[in-house]
């Protein structure tokens, strides 16, 4: 049952990252049947990013629907969950899980921090690559813990057990 769960989940991440790249090829060249749902990812896009032009790739001249670190969390966040679901492996702890993320959303926090104070401007591909680290390994945790038991805790030496 849950490794259902997880696979319904990979699929939507697999399903969400083509319609964001389908949805400016398809307002660019595409059928005009398809506009409407185009323009549905844009709409459903546009309560969780900013979508500034600026800060957006382009397809065919046509902003994507998020801007470009959320494209990076959303590809690589499809790829984490593919992983997940193929690669043998236990589901990270609790404690490890917030670890990792914790570790991996760095370098996102840190582009973010040196815009927000001026320091720095990187550019869409900076801030697309900074996003991979967070966006795969929650794709990779999410899916993991929807398809598994977490890993055992480990006693440490010397500790009450």
């Amino acid at each position: 049952m849950h490794r259902s769960f997880a696979a319904a989940l990979t699929v939507g991440a697999v399903l969400w990252s083509a319609a964001l790249v389908a949805a400016p090829a398809i307002l660019a060249h595409g059928p005009t049947a398809l506009v409407p749902a185009a323009a549905t990812v844009y709409a459903a896009a546009g309560f969780i990013c900013h979508q500034r032009p600026e800060r957006s790739f382009h397809i065919a001249g046509i902003q994507l629907p998020v801007c470009a670190r959320c494209f990076g969390l959303y590809l690589s966040a499809m790829a984490g969950a593919v992983v997940g679901m193929i690669a043998a492996g236990a589901v990270p702890g609790a404690m490890r899980g917030r670890m990792i993320l914790g570790a991996t959303a760095l370098p996102t926090a840190l582009t973010f921090a040196l815009e927000v104070l001026g320091l720095a401007h990187p550019s869409n591909m900076a801030r697309a690559i900074a996003a991979i680290p967070l966006g795969a390994a929650g794709g990779w945790i999410f899916v993991k813990l929807l398809a598994g038991p977490a890993e055992e805790a480990v006693p440490v030496e010397g500790s009450p057990h």
